[in-house]
């Protein structure tokens, strides 16, 4: 499945999270391509292309006119998986920033004149979990702890928009590399000399260059046959001790510390470590027959561009 790249479009698209790294750069992307976009928002946005409807999913707020112009919303929204420790409230926040929020968008679907046709919308690898050196697939069972339920109740969520008959596309995204994010956290001891592999370092890190899930996005909005679930993983994943020595080589740093041990982690994070300590080993294969090209789908290809 290929696609022709757009270049001037009259389509409109709505954007949840569209301040978030990967909303910044898709919207960049789709004004590049002639693309009207708007996004939903807390605070006002400062882009004079692009037009800002608030909204606050705690009260169940939200401004009515962001669908009547909208031809396909991109869900990206959701508080932030490792900005806190995973407290009860932190979670119900989690969960709630994801699933409220696009049933807030719905209830205006069910409600207002619209001409919106599809959903594209962010899930994660989470989905799976902690799953040692077992393959994943889309079809893989869900785990049972809190990543899986999240996700669980993430999918179904977006999956209510198939009885408005919305095409429906989720994406099981895995730890996205760029500038900011995982990648600034992980690279900070081995600039100060201090970087090892967490744990065993033997676990499964399911990683994916920025520019790929930006295009995956673009692949999903422009071809009207994709739908349904797909991994959104580089097709070569590595170890977490892999990709602290590729972080090293890339910033010709050296590694000598002695792995930094599991049980001071999950001091450190409680549940929360499973995000680090967790091995999760993702297939990209059906991404792949549908079409898609990686850009970056080698590890060291990755940081060498992140890094320039």
């Amino acid at each position: 499945m290929t696609y022709e790249p757009a270049t001037m479009n009259s389509k409109s698209i709505l954007l949840t999270g569209g301040t978030g790294l990967i909303g910044h750069n898709l919207t960049k992307q789709l004004l590049a391509k002639g693309y009207r976009v708007s996004h939903l928002s807390r605070k006002p946005g400062n882009d004079p292309q692009v037009t800002t409807y608030l909204w606050n999913v705690d009260k169940s707020e939200i401004d009515e006119r962001c669908v009547a112009d909208a031809d396909l919303v991109v869900h990206l929204a959701g508080a932030g998986i490792a900005d806190g420790r995973w407290t009860d409230e932190r979670k119900k926040q989690i969960i709630d920033s994801r699933t409220k929020s696009i049933g807030l968008v719905y209830q205006l679907l069910k409600t207002k004149k619209h001409h919106v046709n599809a959903v594209v919308s962010a899930s994660a690898i989470g989905y799976y979990s902690d799953r040692g050196d077992e393959l994943m697939t889309e079809e893989s069972a869900p785990n049972t702890d809190f990543m899986g339920k999240c996700c669980i109740e993430w999918e179904d969520a977006v999956d209510e928009g198939l009885q408005l008959g919305l095409r429906i596309v989720k994406f099981r995204t895995g730890v996205v590399l760029d500038n900011g994010g995982a990648l600034k956290q992980m690279e900070v001891p081995v600039k100060l000399y201090v970087g090892s592999p967490l744990g065993s370092g033997r676990q499964w890190v399911p990683w994916i260059h920025w520019q790929d899930v930006v295009d995956i996005y673009l692949l999903a909005i422009e071809n009207e046959k994709f739908e349904g679930i797909y991994n959104m993983v580089a097709p070569n994943p590595v170890t977490n001790k892999q990709l602290t020595q590729a972080i090293a080589k890339q910033l010709h740093k050296p590694l000598w510390a002695p792995n930094v041990p599991a049980f001071v982690l999950k001091l450190l994070m409680g549940e929360m470590s499973t995000i680090v300590l967790g091995s999760t080993k993702v297939s990209a294969q059906k991404i792949e027959d549908a079409g898609f090209k990686f850009k970056y789908p080698e590890i060291g290809l990755a940081l060498k561009e992140i890094y320039g």
